[in-house]
């Protein structure tokens, strides 16, 4: 029961991290830019807000985007995040299949509990290089966006993408860290449920 938990928990954590990732990859909202004090940036309605995608004006009742398309004439570290941050969403896509694939309550044929525990554990790599890269990319866009020009706070798309990366590292280090124990627990499941259509005596010898 303890084993089936743990992967469920793994799994549901790894679920909404990826959530997070992909909201942060898909939005703009990183970071705000300001050459003066927030409010009285507000008052001049001369807030900027820059992404990954568009560099965006906020002002009352206005939200202009100028989209980011000139791929040659962007900055390293916008092009290096739009990897990172491509690759952890496209990443959570076979990590999510392989961990939910996996999941005790799942049955594709007779699949044996030793294929299970590695598509589980290859999963939760996934889960791990997935959060890895996101954080790399959401560390690296504000710093060196800091030394374009002067942030005044942080966006939800880079909050999204901090807690995404959180619960999928810790998500995909309790999948790695315990696949041993979810192993055992699958090899005896498995192994119970093939021996249930045998005989009372023959499943009590092989217990033996």
């Amino acid at each position: 029961m303890g084993g089936t938990c743990l992967q469920l928990f793994g799994f549901l954590s790894s679920l909404v991290g990826w959530i997070g990732v992909v909201v942060a990859a898909t939005t703009n909202d990183w970071v705000l830019t300001c050459d003066y004090s927030i409010n009285t940036c507000r008052k001049l309605d001369e807030v900027g807000s820059r992404g990954l995608w568009a560099d965006c004006v906020i002002a009352i009742g206005l939200y202009h985007c100028k989209p980011l398309a000139d791929i040659l004439t962007l900055p390293a570290h916008i092009q290096a995040a739009r990897a990172l941050m491509i690759t952890s969403s496209f990443l959570g896509l076979p990590a999510v299949f392989l961990l939910l694939s996996a999941m005790p309550f799942i049955r594709m044929g007779h699949d044996p509990g030793a294929e299970k525990h590695k598509r589980f554990r290859l999963g939760g790599i996934l889960i791990v290089i997935l959060a890895l890269c996101t954080i790399i990319a959401t560390i690296w866009f504000p710093v060196s966006t800091h030394r374009e020009t002067t942030i005044v706070t942080f966006g939800y798309s880079l909050y999204a993408g901090w807690i995404g990366a959180a619960f999928c590292l810790f998500g995909g280090s309790v999948i790695v860290c315990c696949a041993g124990e979810f192993n055992a627990f699958m090899e005896n499941r498995f192994y119970y449920s093939s021996q249930g259509s045998g005989s009372p005596s023959h499943a009590k010898s092989a217990n033996v």
